[in-house]
């Protein structure tokens, strides 16, 4: 299962291109869809779908691209179309072409007016959307190849997928014109082969055209007379409830007495524990079973353990000859001398303070530096006058 979803905005258009609009397509693989898809990883087969899917809907010219254009070299359609990937059972390249065509036939664009340079985009109260010019309808059909090229088969499944040999898509309208072909796989097909699916590529696009158009012939009268539409509506709920069970009714007469019976027909247990088992400390075990191993080390543990211990003791070694070698510097200094370290262990930090002189020798210095200072102040009042 795939779902569609097209989207459009006013974009300037590309400077090759002016008067043609753009189409984007991309295509999603989540994890919904099936555990082996990661999100947001682009891996090969997700490219290989998407250039697929982009050489089927946009080379083969199925959408006038003429037609999105609002003011030449000013303004554009850009459509966009994101399929998600819902359920994965195989052939997801045909799922994905059929969801996606449909969708841009369904979809419908806002009604525009250009006046001189303004453009007004009109809401779909104020006038009816207008729906994209489809030239043709492209659909993808796969065959899978067994046994270099023996068996032909087609629409295969994801398991069929995983043990096929080689794979040929074809996409083709109704008026019987590859729109594309791709071959992968490695094995050498031979003319008749191809020829021969495309045959039934044109039988089974001729039939999904027709229940494509009527789909969407149903979808337009009911909005027409108003009923119920949407996509919870076009799902019917066998459908969406393939999985449930249909209520059956049980007879719980006599319960007991079977109970007993089964119960003496079984053979009594081996070997009847009345006691809990201590294996280890914090540990316990009652009845039959396996013996509980979770207290009990295993070797890896055990070795790291072991270098953890040897890590430690070399540490407190460390430690203890750091301590002796301080004490040891500690007495070798002078008692005059006081000695300051600091709280790292990294740098020591030693302030030496000199002896203080006498005090005679203090005052003498300093009545000869103020004599020396007075005597140039003195030659320059002298010069002055």
């Amino acid at each position: 299962r795939v779902l569609a979803q097209v989207s459009c905005e006013l974009v300037p258009p590309k400077p090759n291109r002016p008067t043609e609009g753009i189409l984007f397509f991309n295509l999603e693989l989540s994890p919904m869809a099936a555990p082996g898809f990661e999100p947001g990883r682009q891996s090969e087969l997700l490219v290989k779908l998407n250039r697929l899917i982009e050489r089927c809907l946009r080379n083969s010219k199925c959408i006038d691209t003429e037609s999105l254009c609002v003011v030449a070299g000013e303004k554009v359609w850009q459509i966009r179309l994101d399929l998600h990937l819902l359920n994965h059972d195989g052939n997801i390249i045909d799922a994905a072409s059929i969801a996606g065509i449909v969708a841009l036939c369904h979809f419908r664009r806002p009604d525009v007016s250009v006046q001189g340079e303004e453009v007004t985009v009109y809401t779909p109260e104020e006038r009816d959307p207008v729906p994209l010019s489809i030239h043709h309808m492209p659909i993808c059909v796969s065959f899978a190849f067994f046994q270099q090229g023996t068996y032909l088969l087609v629409d295969p499944s994801e398991r069929e997928e995983c043990v096929m040999d080689g794979l040929l898509v074809i996409a083709m309208n109704k008026h019987r014109e590859i729109c594309t072909i791709q071959s992968s796989g490695g094995i050498m097909l031979v003319k008749d082969q191809v020829l021969r699916c495309s045959k039934i590529t044109a039988v089974k696009v001729a039939e999904i055209t027709e229940l494509i158009q009527k789909a969407l012939e149903n979808d337009q009268k009911v909005r027409k007379e108003g009923g119920k539409f949407g996509f919870a509506e076009s799902i019917p709920n066998q459908k969406i409830t393939t999985f449930k069970m249909e209520s059956a009714a049980v007879d719980t007469n006599n319960v007991e007495e079977q109970a007993e019976e089964i119960i003496t027909k079984a053979d009594p247990p081996s070997e009847v524990f009345t006691k809990p088992i201590l294996h280890t400390p914090g540990t316990a075990q009652i009845g039959e079973g396996i013996e509980n191993s979770w207290g009990d080390l295993e070797e890896s543990e055990r070795e790291e353990a072991v270098e953890e211990e040897g890590e430690c003791d070399a540490a407190a070694l460390e430690c203890q000859n750091m301590e002796t070698e301080d004490t040891s510097k500690m007495r070798e200094t002078k008692d005059d001398e006081p000695i300051v370290l600091s709280d790292s262990e990294e740098e020591e930090v030693v302030i030496l303070e000199p002896e203080e002189l006498p005090k005679k020798t203090r005052t003498q210095t300093n009545l000869k530096q103020e004599n020396t200072s007075k005597k140039p102040f003195n030659k320059r009042r002298k010069k002055k006058r």
